[in-house]
């Protein structure tokens, strides 16, 4: 049996079961997952054979940017199944692509 979240379960195992409860990060966190044919091989609540740990996924936008707001107002349909390291490795990578922001604003002390 998988385990599920208390809060927004019909909504969790609806993404779930349309990932087949399997990581559906295909790169984004910027590894290319070769032994998965381009797709995470974590599953939920399979232990990960290199730390240990169980492996808990989490229903996430398509945008690791999103704000928790905006990611609860999406339907299922816009979610995906996201392992706790490609989500984050992902997020990373996707704020370091973000244009700078301006430098020639003037400050609040400028003479």
């Amino acid at each position: 049996m998988k385990s599920h979240p208390i809060v927004g379960a019909a909504v969790f195992t609806a993404v779930m079961e349309a990932a087949g409860y399997r990581c559906q990060c295909s790169g984004e966190c910027g590894q290319p997952h070769t032994k998965g044919d381009g797709r995470c091989l974590h599953e939920h609540d399979h232990y990960t054979s290199k730390h240990g740990r169980r492996v808990r996924l989490m229903a996430a936008p398509v945008d690791p940017l999103a704000t928790d707001v905006a990611a609860a107002r999406l339907p299922a349909s816009e979610l995906r199944a996201w392992c706790p390291d490609c989500h984050g490795a992902a997020a990373r990578l996707a704020r370091k692509r973000l244009p700078a922001a301006p430098t020639d604003q003037c400050g609040l002390f400028d003479l």
